[in-house]
């Protein structure tokens, strides 16, 4: 059976804003939180971006995604993870990526190519996965050194499940190589096919955001303002440095594109079937995120008339 969390968007909203939409959700019914992990927002018009780590121990339970390979040393990814795990008493699933240039780049480092960062990634998780045992680690590696390290406050169980982002078919077959699951956006059949191919046996997980408003437009308008970048296609998520390069980029993006491609307005028949798409490819989770201000009406709305559809 799929479960329901909502996700919370660090690029868009405050700490105090995204702890109270947590309440919110609790509320409406969904058993699940997401919550994103990047420097900077998407554009401007966004925002926000907190430090997640720092937003993490007032969330009662959390999925979380990051990218433990270039902004952090994968042992302070490891450390930030274990503590937050033993704050929710066990409740933590690690989401890791490749990342994307424009969180990643602020440091001055080089971005690499795709191929290198998956095996950076592959490399993090490993060595991740062996603090996580709260043993001592020395490790060098490829790319990372860790000298006599040991995580005095290690996850509650010893490990924590570690799920990869997915959003193109080599990263599902990363995944399938050495996660727990697989996280990834769309009702993609071929990239849980890849995923399973490669080796995968664990859950997928999805998101989408949508845009609930009694008025259709201005939900249209919203969406258009905030979150253009949800259409841009290809690989220029990961590669455009800057917020103002994606503001550059998306006014490429129409209105009209939004309407055809973001689910948007107060028609519970639309909100469910676009969540049942998830359930019928077999997704075990799916993280809904409410693109713009009206929260309050948005965690109403499913908790009267969306989710009551998807029992």
């Amino acid at each position: 059976m799929t479960a329901f969390g909502y996700f919370l968007s660090c690029e868009e909203f405050t700490p105090a804003e995204l702890v109270e939409q947590a309440r919110l959700a609790e509320r409406a019914g969904f058993t699940r939180l997401a919550i994103s992990d990047h420097f900077h927002p998407w554009n401007d018009a966004q925002g926000n971006s907190p430090f997640v780590w720092g937003v993490i121990g007032a969330l009662s339970q959390v999925t979380r995604l990051t990218c433990p390979t270039v902004r952090l040393h994968p042992a302070v990814t490891a450390q930030a993870a274990a503590t937050a795990d033993v704050q929710l008493a066990g409740g933590l699933r690690l989401g890791v990526g490749t990342g994307e240039a424009l969180n990643e780049h602020v440091l001055g480092d080089r971005w690499p190519p795709f191929e290198l960062r998956a095996q950076m990634l592959e490399e993090a998780v490993a060595v991740m996965r062996e603090l996580f045992t709260g043993g001592v680690v020395s490790h060098h590696g490829v790319h990372y050194t860790v000298e006599n390290a040991r995580l005095y406050t290690p996850p509650e169980a010893g490990r924590l499940p570690v799920y990869v982002s997915a959003f193109g078919p080599r990263a599902a077959e990363l995944a399938g190589e050495f996660a727990d699951g697989m996280v990834t956006m769309k009702p993609d059949t071929e990239l849980i096919s890849r995923y399973r191919a490669a080796g995968g046996t664990g859950p997928v997980l999805g998101g989408v955001k949508v845009c609930w408003s009694e008025d259709r437009e201005r939900a249209v308008k919203t969406v258009h303002r905030l979150w253009p970048s949800e259409l841009l296609p290809g690989e220029l998520a990961q590669v455009l440095p800057t917020p103002q390069h994606f503001e550059q980029a998306t006014e490429l993006v129409t209105e009209e594109q939004v309407s055809r491609s973001v689910t948007c307005g107060n028609d519970p028949q639309e909100h469910a079937d676009r969540l049942r798409g998830y359930v019928d490819v077999g997704f075990k989770e799916v993280y809904v995120g409410q693109i713009g201000p009206e929260q309050e009406g948005f965690f109403h709305f499913y908790r009267e008339q969306v989710l009551p559809q998807l029992v």
